[in-house]
């Protein structure tokens, strides 16, 4: 798997107040976007209240991108040249996937830059995603997780069509964080 599906897939989003933002382009990342990929996953990650503490272990493993993105794919959204959001997709297998079964696609650290959330970059990354996912032979759906108390991301996942599946939810490793796992079957 290399890119998204269409190679400069846009969306168009609206901001906050239905205000008209430009164009959301989703593309494969390279070595030059990985210092920005990691400032946004951190910023992400430490607004939304999920790490206190920005050398905590699992934050230094998000800032990793080029050893993350030479292991499974690494997509950006940019908006004007600027890049706003990125992900992971792993599949089944790989060692960044915690979730994916054999049919499915897995995203993972899905982010917007704290500075243009709502405005259209994660549903152009989510949708860069269907679209890849929809393109491949074997792939039957996609899985995420998130946290308990990801609201926003919960309406997002939700709005586009995944569903919980609380049967799939798990623990983080050596501690009582609960994940919830969202599914959308193609």
């Amino acid at each position: 798997m290399s890119g998204p599906a269409r190679n400069g897939a846009a969306a168009d989003g609206a901001g906050a107040h239905g205000s008209s933002r430009a164009a959301v382009v989703v593309r494969d990342a390279v070595p030059a976007d990985y210092g920005e990929i990691a400032r946004i996953t951190v910023a992400a990650y430490l607004a939304a209240g999920h790490f206190d503490d920005p050398d905590a272990p699992y934050v230094r493993h998000m800032r990793k991108v080029a050893e993350r993105h030479a292991r499974t794919d690494v997509w950006v959204a940019e908006r004007e040249g600027r890049i706003v959001g990125s992900l992971t997709l792993a599949r089944h297998g790989n060692e960044y996937a915690d979730i994916a079964r054999e049919d499915e696609l897995e995203v993972r650290m899905l982010v917007v830059d704290p500075d243009v959330q709502r405005s259209g970059a994660g549903r152009a990354l989510i949708g860069a995603v269907l679209e890849r996912a929809r393109a491949t032979p074997g792939i039957a759906a996609v899985s995420l997780t998130t946290g308990t108390d990801w609201h926003a991301a919960h309406a997002l996942y939700g709005s586009v069509g995944f569903r919980r599946a609380p049967e799939r939810d798990w623990h983080v490793p050596g501690t009582d964080i609960l994940l919830h796992v969202y599914v959308l079957v193609l």
